[in-house]
């Protein structure tokens, strides 16, 4: 059996812990972060906190090896006295939304082999799709994730303000957003660009701005250039 401790109550925490319950190689207990002196002793020790607090948490456990769940830490940015490690899931995760960790990359760091085993066996029981990425790795993959999902959603938001000023259901727009994702399944994201910004198409791109408010409209002009000085 692997005992495993999961420090953290937030939505990553949570999900790992119902995951890993299922599983019966595995004997896993979640615990608050502020509650450290009661921590039970582990194979492992996965903390899911909040990334400004990393640092100071993993400082107070004692526990052999320990292992956080960020994309943005590096592995030595823990402060446990023994060995280190990362347990990044590279996926967004809400309280309500279900997670299929079947489709959900792992990506995992280690200071030795054995270490490295045995992430992966915690990965492989809940998931399939295992990567090793280094600390360096690890945090220009977080920002290119910020790009294809954080600031993407934001368009989203964007899209479904416009849509609400004038009365029309964003629903007709989600068929769009369905197919744009699943395009990049057959074609690189370069060639799978639409639009009149790639066209050069200046009277549409005019017309666009004029519907926009101020801030829309800067994000238009960045987009656009952005995709113009690609082509």
């Amino acid at each position: 059996m692997i005992s495993i401790v999961i420090v953290g109550k937030g939505n990553v925490a949570t999900h790992l812990y119902h995951a890993f319950f299922k599983v019966d190689a595995f004997i896993v207990t979640q615990i608050n972060s502020r509650t450290l002196e009661n921590i039970p002793k582990a194979d492992i020790t996965i903390i899911a906190v909040s990334d400004d607090v990393i640092a100071e948490v993993s400082s107070k456990i004692k526990n052999d090896f320990v292992v956080h769940t960020s994309g943005s830490v590096a592995m030595n940015s823990l402060k446990n006295k023994q060995r280190k490690g990362v347990f990044y899931m590279l996926q967004t995760f809400s309280k309500d939304k279900i997670v299929d960790f079947s489709k959900v990359p792992f990506c995992l760091e280690a200071e030795n082999k054995q270490d490295y085993q045995l992430l992966e066996k915690l990965a492989n029981s809940i998931g399939k799709k295992i990567y090793s990425i280094n600390s360096m790795q690890r945090k220009k993959l977080h920002v290119a994730a910020v790009f294809v999902n954080n600031f993407t959603n934001h368009l989203y938001k964007i899209g479904n303000d416009i849509c609400k000023k004038n009365n029309i259901s964003f629903d007709i727009l989600k068929p769009l957003i369905q197919e744009t994702a699943l395009k990049i399944e057959q074609l690189s994201p370069e060639k799978a660009q639409t639009g009149p910004a790639i066209r050069n198409d200046k009277r549409t791109i005019k017309n666009h701005l004029n519907l926009l408010d101020k801030n829309q409209q800067k994000i238009y002009k960045i987009l656009t250039k952005s995709i113009q000085n690609e082509n």
